[in-house]
């Protein structure tokens, strides 16, 4: 059976997300982040990242990680797209070119989208958005992420979905890329027909399930 390592508040969900719209069976080892304890070595320490125990499956010490059948990914979007094409049905690629393109959507979330998005994620949740130099920050990283929600705003003009005008992995991919940026909520009203996509997607009852498990962890 399929395992899933690592808790809700980390990049698991995506995979859990995904997991969670097939309502395929797996085990969930949860997996804190090292960072996140006084002392993550401790005899009392919960399972965690700099656990030797989980060293031995990750070496990169990262969350999330999966084992299927024997096989080891230690990366989420490589992780969920593996889950997607073997055990997705129709949220996964239905041809070679399908894949392509989830695949282009998925790499434009990861090197254009999601640096940018978390920076603004980061300094909204430390309480740096009502100083000068956090608002300075989040309007650097606001204007880097224009030119790629451009491109999805103008998919999104003719497409309610990214691949095969059907919901699919690409679009848990990029949707919780997005995510981390939806505090800067004037960047997002520019874009409304990326932001009507986005609540498409965030409506979705796997995506609330998700969200509810992670809500429901210590922050």
């Amino acid at each position: 059976m399929l395992t899933i390592y690592g808790v809700y508040r980390s990049r698991a969900t995506r995979p859990l997300w995904l997991l969670a719209e097939i309502a395929l069976p797996f085990n969930h080892v949860p997996v804190i982040q090292a960072y996140r304890l006084p002392n993550p070595r401790a005899e009392d320490a919960p399972f965690n990242t700099a656990s030797p125990e989980y060293l031995a499956v990750n070496p990169l010490g990262q969350v999330p990680c999966m084992e299927d059948e024997g096989l080891i990914l230690t990366e989420s979007l490589a992780i969920t797209q593996h889950i997607a094409r073997v055990h997705g049905g129709a949220l996964g690629p239905q041809d070679a070119a399908e894949e392509a393109l989830i695949s282009q959507w998925t790499l434009l979330a990861a090197t254009s989208i999601e640096a940018c998005a978390l920076e603004i994620q980061r300094i909204l949740a430390n309480g740096g958005g009502v100083q000068p130099e956090g608002q300075a920050a989040i309007a650097i990283a606001s204007e880097k992420l224009r030119r790629p929600f451009a491109r999805l705003e103008r998919h999104f003009g003719g497409n309610d979905w990214l691949v095969g005008d059907r919901f699919t992995v690409a679009d848990i991919n990029v949707a919780e890329c997005v995510r981390y940026s939806q505090g800067a909520t004037a960047l997002i009203a520019e874009f409304p027909a990326l932001g009507a996509w986005l609540g498409r997607c965030q409506s979705r009852p796997a995506f609330l399930s998700m969200m509810a498990a992670r809500e429901a962890e210590p922050a």
